[in-house]
């Protein structure tokens, strides 16, 4: 088989975007863990506590709006508020992706 010069260009930048894309979810992995794992657990889906909600497997829009409701004060929460108080709207966005992909909201019926 015979590749052309672009073919084996275009296959090159696929690969390192695809090395790309794993540090960026690693990064993503690490910060929500850091930030969040302590009491939402692992992924998002063991809480510490019992009245700590699960954020595995939550819609997107609405993690977006709750970090973005703690961080500004609009939702009150004296820990949520301390944790989403320094996070720009990057981080939140990321973290919102981040626990949307996780398993553990759904459920089997």
């Amino acid at each position: 088989m015979i590749f052309s010069r672009h073919m084996i260009v275009a296959v090159a930048a696929s690969l390192a975007c695809t090395v790309s894309l794993a540090q960026v979810d690693e990064g993503i992995r690490k910060k929500a863990e850091e930030t969040c794992g302590s009491c939402h657990g692992p992924g998002g889906a063991k809480p510490a506590m019992p009245e700590t909600p699960k954020l595995a497997g939550q819609q997107y829009e609405y993690l977006i709006h709750s970090l973005k409701a703690f961080r500004d004060g609009t939702r009150e929460s004296p820990l949520m508020g301390a944790m989403a108080k320094p996070l720009s709207d990057a981080d939140i966005i990321s973290l919102s992706r981040y626990y949307s992909s996780q398993s553990g909201l759904r459920t089997r019926y």
